[in-house]
């Protein structure tokens, strides 16, 4: 299975017979070949796809017989939790909880949108008209084929965040998980496959971005993209979209700013910091890699936080204890690496890890760690690292701190902490960001919108908005009178 492709109903190999390496980042060894798709295996994936959707059943069938198949492949998930998970932690580096609490929610959100499928059966929404002699609905309909491009911080999770709600509209797909971590979106086909999902709903090609993302990016036959990556991707997508007008969904980067008022219970404000950037490694894209503490409480908390990040157990995910495991390639590890050193030259004060654990001769392993008196101009300040790398700054009071975390292309997520709930909520309405957390960081349900303002893209995942991003909307309008309406008629 793992040298072939899942392409409409059945394991086929690449068309030109191509494979690559995936790697265990805690011991730097491969731990499993797998194809390269190439342009003619994303045409024969999106053609299944078009199939599927034009001439099978999938997009015809009721909400709730959809649902029934969603219910299976959570099913099947949870029958192979730790299976996953571990080979979550082998192929991107997570500590064993972390991936286990992966696929609790990638299960969980499979049968969340399995209920938002059987809410699909209605007759459509009734529309209030001013002319009785008409009546109107609404109706909701499945796009068509969705093309769905996902990185690899989150690898089942992130699919599960694309497949669910798509499956569940109606619509057929061709999923492309990262290179990097391509090992359980194949293992979510052979569920899909056990399942007994009608050929062609679910296509996944494995791959490198130039060879199959973008030729699926720009295929005439896909009716939707999604993708969650960064913002160069993001663009390109975005670009390739344009050609057809395609339906385009992006969850893109993040620079996210925690707001620390001095009223603010120093151990707990240290727990939801620590875990706002070293919780995956801080390869999150809503990490909270921005912390600006009120001066009255700066010198006290940095201290606390230095002590704590130290202490971190830093090792292979499925070591007991592990709390932050490798980054997930060799590339990102220099580009960690690299960020911290031009850190350093741009003026930031590092006052706790910066370099390889020393007790860590192999893996791509990065110490927490934590830079103050960050320049609001450094590269460290400004740009996402996607590492364990927190970059500290003081403010005086609410008005400058909301404008520092407001100056940032990005807007996904935010964090505020403090004793005074008034003035949390008005510095949550105030934050430029999609997401904002209150006295906490990262804490994500499948139920509630995700996604960002200005560059961290465009449109919401999850929720009933996750939903929507595969549906259509049509009107449909009555003439409901006995009566012509003889426009054209002479009086």
């Amino acid at each position: 299975m793992s040298e072939t492709l899942y392409i409409d109903g059945a394991w086929q190999a690449p068309a030109e017979g191509q494979s690559f390496d995936v790697y265990d980042p805690a011991s730097e060894t491969v731990i499993q070949q797998v194809p390269a798709a190439t342009q003619p295996d994303v045409d024969k994936a999106v053609q299944a796809a078009r199939r599927a959707f034009d001439e099978g059943a999938w997009p015809r069938l009721s909400g709730a017989e959809r649902a029934a198949y969603l219910h299976a492949m959570a099913d099947g998930m949870r029958t192979r939790r730790e299976q996953l998970a571990q080979l979550e932690v082998m192929d991107n580096g997570k500590p064993l909880p972390e991936a286990q609490w992966d696929i609790d929610d990638a299960i969980g959100c499979f049968e969340y949108y399995a209920g938002l499928a059987e809410g699909l059966d209605d007759a459509g929404e009734a529309i209030e008209l001013p002319d009785e002699r008409f009546r109107c609905c609404v109706l909701r309909e499945p796009i068509g084929v969705a093309g769905q491009i996902i990185p690899w911080n989150y690898p089942l999770l992130m699919a599960a965040w694309k497949v669910a709600p798509a499956l569940a509209a109606g619509c057929t797909t061709v999923l492309k998980p990262s290179e990097l971590t391509p090992l359980t979106a194949l293992e979510l086909a052979a569920i899909a496959d056990a399942a007994e999902l009608p050929a062609g709903v679910l296509n996944v090609v494995t791959g490198f971005g130039a060879e199959a993302g973008a030729p699926l990016s720009s295929h005439p036959g896909v009716d939707k993209l999604a993708f969650t990556g960064s913002v160069p991707t993001g663009r390109a997508i975005m670009q390739a979209a344009a050609q057809d007008i395609k339906n385009v969904s992006l969850e893109l980067g993040g620079k996210s700013a925690f707001i620390v008022f001095d009223d603010s219970d120093v151990e707990a404000a240290v727990e939801w910091i620590l875990f706002g950037i070293f919780w995956n490694q801080g390869q999150v894209c809503s990490a909270t890699s921005r912390l600006l503490v009120q001066d009255g409480l700066h010198d006290r908390l940095l201290e606390r936080l230095v002590e704590e990040a130290r202490r971190i157990r830093i090792g292979h995910g499925l070591e007991s204890g592990t709390l932050l495991g490798p980054l997930v390639s060799r590339g990102q590890h220099e580009k960690v690496l690299q960020a911290i050193a031009r850190g350093r030259e741009e003026g930031a004060r590092l006052v706790s890890g910066g370099g390889r654990p020393a007790h860590l001769e192999r893996g791509w392993f990065v110490e927490p760690t934590i830079f103050a008196d960050t320049p609001l101009d450094s590269s460290l300040w400004c740009d996402e690292i996607f590492g364990p790398v927190l970059a500290v700054r003081r403010f005086s009071d609410e008005a400058e701190a909301l404008r520092l975390a407001n100056a940032s292309r990005f807007g996904l997520a935010a964090a505020v902490m403090s004793a005074d709930l008034d003035r949390c909520e008005r510095v949550s309405r105030a934050l430029r960001a999609g997401i904002v957390w209150v006295n906490c960081s990262q804490p994500t349900f499948t139920q509630a919108p995700w996604g960002g303002y200005k560059q961290s893209g465009l449109g919401r995942e999850l929720g009933v908005w996750g939903l929507n991003n595969y549906l259509e909307v049509k009107q449909v309008t009555e003439y409901r009178s006995q009566q012509r309406w003889g426009w054209y008629l002479k009086p």
